[in-house]
């Protein structure tokens, strides 16, 4: 039957062709033009992997000789991220839009989903954090206040703006381990991406061009650093540090 067929159509293909006329030659070659608009596969000889490809198991609980309590330092979340902002061996990976602290359930999520979903024969996974380590207080139910400060409770990872939580790469393009990235990303405590290489290196250049192109002479840092109005009564070391990018937490990419 499938040779009966080939049979046809190559004797309509003739026809066609001998007479170079007709809605059929139109149509046929129509179809034969679109064959050859075939993208070309990126090549992926330079990438190796890993023996290990799947995400390690972090700890719960810092191996400490004895645990100490620490204060909030609330600058652990805040500014942008001064380490793991850059790609190192992965093609893409999910970037913190925000700061925040991840628990370790959050971590063990991230773990099961990924490993569970990405096939370990093509694609790779690493972590960019560090395992809990910032211990976190809690006093009972029912406590009177005073009495000191309360014993710890869990642990947590501080992840500040920029910087990158997980690392995928391998033998695969966006779109296999975007969906993957996307759902674990969802869940996070702050806002989060799924960026590759080009995109984050897309995201710094149009902050640069932002800043290179600005028409507007006051700016942030002019009005900051002439003090005009006596504003720096108002403004903390943190915003002329970082020109008011940041508020806490939070990031402005509008501000310039």
């Amino acid at each position: 039957m499938i040779s009966l067929m080939k049979s046809v159509v190559g004797g309509l293909t003739a026809i066609c062709r001998a007479h170079q006329h007709g809605p059929l030659y139109n149509h046929l070659k129509v179809l034969a033009a679109g064959v050859k608009t075939f993208e070309i596969p990126p090549d992926y000889s330079g990438v190796v992997l890993p023996e290990k490809s799947k995400l390690k198991f972090l700890n719960k609980v810092p191996n400490l000789k004895k645990a100490r309590r620490q204060m909030k330092k609330l600058l652990d979340i805040q500014g942008p991220a001064k380490a793991a902002n850059t790609f190192t061996s992965g093609q893409y990976a999910i970037v913190a839009m925000g700061g925040g602290y991840l628990h370790w359930g959050h971590l063990e999520m991230m773990r099961l989903t990924i490993n569970r979903k990405m096939d370990p024969r093509t694609t790779f996974a690493r972590w960019r954090i560090n395992a809990p380590c910032k211990p976190v207080t809690r006093k009972g139910l029912g406590q009177r206040m005073g009495g000191g400060k309360g014993a710890i409770d869990h642990y947590v990872t501080p992840v500040r703006y920029g910087r990158l939580i997980v690392e995928v790469g391998g033998k695969v393009e966006l779109g296999e381990v975007q969906h993957i990235l996307t759902e674990v990303a969802k869940k996070l405590p702050f806002p989060a991406k799924v960026m590759s290489r080009e995109s984050l290196a897309e995201l710094h250049q149009k902050q640069q061009d932002m800043e290179g192109n600005n028409q507007n002479p006051w700016t942030f840092k002019q009005i900051a650093e002439g003090n005009m109005l006596g504003i720096r009564k108002v403004l903390s070391p943190f915003d002329v540090r970082y020109q008011g990018r940041f508020t806490g937490k939070f990031h402005f990419p509008w501000r310039v």
